[in-house]
């Protein structure tokens, strides 16, 4: 068999031709076309991790600022419950103090209206005592109340003790004014003169005096000089009437449950006899 070098070298030159232009025209642009896709598959991936990572770090922001938020929500939660507590607190202390002052309000008024019915009791039983007295004394013994108290002093002035005396005349001696003699009631003129001898003759002197009136003494008379005093008056009896009065109206107030005693005899009464009651100060 007889070979044809000229078909072969031209066959041999058309295969190079062609690998060539495949190469030219077909598996370059495949190479780069495989090369742009797996540069884009890259970047795709690329720009994916990229995203992953942003979503990443956003998912851990929005985790962080929820902790936060949380955090923030107890802190509000606390403090809002602590004021709370602290405005409680403040509304129990006001309403107290309110509740006290209302206390304190209430017994200042029970205090004033039980100190104006002591002095309206006072004054009742000072007037009925003195008509008592006056109408008593004029009956038996035609003495008016007055002249009986008036009396009644200068009796006092004599039966000075040594000591009240002593203090008393120093205080009269040192005195730049006439010594003061107080009455209930105004003091005739036979009364004060009766004072003024029971006063000479007391001290062992000439002792200047004036005379003033002054209901507030509560029927009686007061000798006063330089700070220091005597007195003789009906106050007494009436401060022991007004406090069995007070202890009367607190045991109506609270009253308390107590078994019957049997009552005992009452005494016979008597007509009672003013009581010297010496006040030197």
């Amino acid at each position: 068999m007889l070979i044809d070098w000229f078909t072969v070298g031209a066959q041999a030159l058309n295969f190079l031709i062609l690998v060539w232009l495949m190469k030219r025209f077909l598996y370059q642009p495949i190479l780069h076309a495989i090369d742009e896709r797996e540069k884009r598959i890259a970047a795709e991936l690329a720009d994916a991790t990229a995203k992953q990572a942003a979503a990443q770090k956003e998912r851990d922001d929005f985790k962080k600022k929820n902790e936060e938020l949380d955090g923030q929500r107890a802190a509000l939660i606390s403090k809002a419950t602590d004021d709370a507590k602290i405005e409680r607190q403040r509304l129990l202390e006001e309403a107290r103090k309110a509740a006290d002052a209302l206390t304190a309000k209430r017994q200042e008024s029970f205090k004033r209206e039980q100190q104006n019915l002591n002095e309206q009791i006072t004054r009742r039983t000072q007037d009925e005592v003195f008509a008592i007295a006056r109408k008593a004394l004029t009956d038996l013994a035609t003495t008016s109340l007055e002249e009986r108290i008036s009396e009644v002093f200068t009796r006092h002035l004599h039966a000075m003790d040594d000591s009240a005396k002593s203090v008393l005349g120093e205080a009269i001696k040192t005195a730049s004014d006439a010594a003061l003699v107080r009455s209930a009631f105004e003091l005739s003129a036979d009364q004060r003169a009766a004072i003024q001898n029971a006063v000479n003759e007391t001290f062992s002197a000439d002792v200047r005096l004036r005379f003033e009136t002054a209901p507030d003494l509560i029927s009686g008379i007061e000798l006063s000089a330089n700070g220091q005093k005597v007195a003789w008056s009906i106050a007494g009896y009436l401060t022991d009437m007004g406090k069995s009065v007070g202890e009367l109206m607190q045991a109506q107030a609270k009253p308390e449950a107590a078994e019957p005693k049997p009552e005992a005899a009452e005494p016979k009464p008597q007509a009672p006899e003013p009581k010297a009651d010496p006040n030197v100060q």
